[in-house]
This record gives C-alpha cells, structure tokens and sequence, in this order.
C-alpha cells in the first residue's frame, strides 16, 4: 500500500525546477544564502528554528531532513524536543491570543 508521503520523495526536492528551472534555482539560491552559512544565528540555531517550523507546518519531509541537520550541526535530542514544544506553545498561543477577538465581539452582541 503506497502513503501519501514517502520519504524516499526528500531526494527528489531538487526537480522542483522540471518546468520552471529558473524560479527553483532562485529558490535554491536564497535557501542556501539564508540556512546555508552562520550569520548572526549560527546553522545549527537555524537547524532548530527550521525544525520547529516543520513541525508547526506538519511537514513530514522537513521532520526527516531537519531531524538529520539538527544531529549534523551539533544539537541533541532534548534541544530539539524543546524546540519543538517552543513551536507547539507558539501555536497554542496565538490561538489563544485571538480569543480577544470573540471577547470585543462578544461584548458588542450581549453588552
């Protein structure tokens, strides 16, 4: 039975560019100037905040490939972990932030 994601698929993100080549080697030019070298955050930081994001996009591929960078540039497993509860917490958050929204409506339908 095939799944909707395969791993397998991750070593085929560089085709992206079958029929628009120049936009994907745009794409993979930022990319690579943004995750690519230490800046004012160094790669593994990057590595970690890219984790986090993946998991708060529900992105199995970056899951697997960030997983793997994260151990490549140094972090450990309960630095990910946190990482991954500062995603989960953000969520969480901003969901709950939005609740001031239906609190001002509130108060104009039954004040």
């Amino acid at each position: 039975m095939s799944n909707y994601f395969e791993s397998e698929d991750l070593k085929k993100f560089g085709d992206i560019g079958q029929h628009g080549q120049k936009l994907a080697d745009d794409f993979f030019k930022y990319y690579t100037d943004v995750t690519g070298v230490d800046g004012a955050l160094t790669k593994r930081e990057k590595s970690l905040i890219a984790l986090a994001v993946a998991h708060a996009q529900k992105c199995p591929y970056c899951i697997d490939a960030y997983t793997t960078q994260c151990l490549e540039t140094g972090s450990n497993p309960e630095q990910m972990m946190e990482a991954v509860h500062v995603a989960a917490v953000m969520q969480a958050g901003i969901t709950l932030v939005h609740s001031v929204q239906m609190q001002n409506h509130l108060k104009k339908l039954v004040l």
